[in-house]
């Protein structure tokens, strides 16, 4: 537990502890989940129960991985990708979940499948087409194929079996992504989901697929064993599109999601701050709370000034680092329960505990440079 009587005024409410579902979390930090492509053969060595660990051991609250792709030939876009299935992968999750325990951090994986955004023949298994609700990435780009019925429900079973592994290896609670344009936000959005079955059509209809994956992995872990899932409004492909326009549609798409047994919402935005619907001035994580009644966990920018992630890595820009009085403000106005950070901890695995202590001047600027050498 960290020493309280070392948390600075500014930031004290980010430092109270949070129980979701059977845990109970040090403080309200979260890794976000970054993709680093360095698990050659989808195998993560030693190197990445480093990198984990040293967050947790710099104050981190909860580790959610980078995106770990489950058993489907065409879960992955790209080689380095880290496997969440097979012994030789789940041996290396298993050292992963011991060095973050160690170093007094809960973990927990990120469950993927990239559905149509996949292309070439770098990819693993190339011979594999894409698949997708109905064949697309976006409106009129086609790729791949639309899914059978019979083909949804094996995968279905691969996130299930998944998180079966998951709670087995030892791991604190499980995300599933389904957000930024990958499968399950393929589902949800009506711009490559087109089914006229009972996976598309309505809003409710598209949420199906989601629903019945948090089901079956709530059966394969049991009651307590907390479900994350990641949600967002952007596509890497188009940052304007939209799954629901209203608070009233992002309710009827969430609500499906409630029913079926997860724990809370992983609300994902360019920048934490901005209003997403008309009327009250919420952010996406305070709707998603105000709508479900679930914890929520906002990110975007967490800590950083407005050069936001896709400019960074895109045009190798940097991130100054930015005061926390906003974050502060809206997480005592309600609007979410736990903060995810990306790239400030990925520049400074310790920017938490320095963060607590009021060291905010001995934290490091994210340097889009620094990354080949990132650890």
């Amino acid at each position: 537990m960290p020493d309280h009587r070392l948390v600075a005024d500014a930031v004290r409410p980010l430092f109270e502890p949070f129980t979701l579902g059977e845990l109970t979390l040090d403080n309200r930090f979260v890794m976000a989940p970054m993709t680093r492509s360095a698990s050659p053969g989808g195998v993560p060595g030693p190197d990445v129960a480093e990198y984990y660990a040293r967050r947790a051991a710099g104050g981190t609250g909860l580790i959610v991985t980078e995106g770990t792709v489950v058993d489907h030939p065409a879960a992955a876009n790209g080689p380095g990708l880290p496997r969440f299935h097979g012994e030789d992968a789940l041996a290396g999750w298993r050292r992963v979940v011991e060095e973050v325990h160690r170093a007094g951090g809960r973990i927990f994986p990120q469950l993927w499948h990239v559905g149509a955004d996949r292309f070439g023949d770098a990819v693993p298994e190339p011979h594999h087409p894409p698949v997708s609700p109905s064949g697309l990435l976006n409106p009129g780009r086609a790729n791949g194929e639309p899914l059978t019925t019979a083909q949804i429900d094996s995968l279905v079973g691969s996130f299930a079996r998944a998180a079966a592994d998951a709670r087995r290896l030892g791991f604190d609670g499980i995300e599933l992504h389904g957000g930024h344009g990958y499968l399950i936000d393929q589902f949800l959005w009506s711009g490559s989901n087109v089914r006229t079955d009972g996976y598309g059509g309505g809003i409710r209809e598209r949420a199906r697929f989601a629903a019945e994956v948090i089901a079956a992995c709530r059966q394969a872990t049991g009651p307590g064993f907390p479900i994350l899932i990641r949600l967002s409004q952007w596509k890497t492909t188009d940052f304007s599109a939209r799954l629901a326009a209203t608070p009233q549609e992002w309710e009827e798409l969430l609500t499906p999601l409630v029913e079926a047994g997860v724990d809370g919402f992983h609300c994902s935005t360019r920048r934490f701050w901005l209003p997403e619907f008309d009327g009250p001035a919420l952010s996406l994580a305070g709707w998603t709370k105000k709508v479900t009644g679930l914890p929520t966990v906002t990110v975007g920018s967490v800590g950083l000034d407005n050069s936001e992630f896709q400019t960074a890595f895109l045009e190798g820009k940097g991130a100054a680092n930015a005061p926390l009085d906003r974050l502060v403000e809206l997480f005592e106005a309600g609007e979410f329960d736990l903060v995810a950070v990306g790239r400030a901890l990925l520049a400074d695995p310790e920017w938490v505990a320095k963060v607590r202590e009021g060291r905010t001047d001995e934290l490091i600027p994210f340097d889009v440079s620094a990354l080949a050498t990132l650890r």
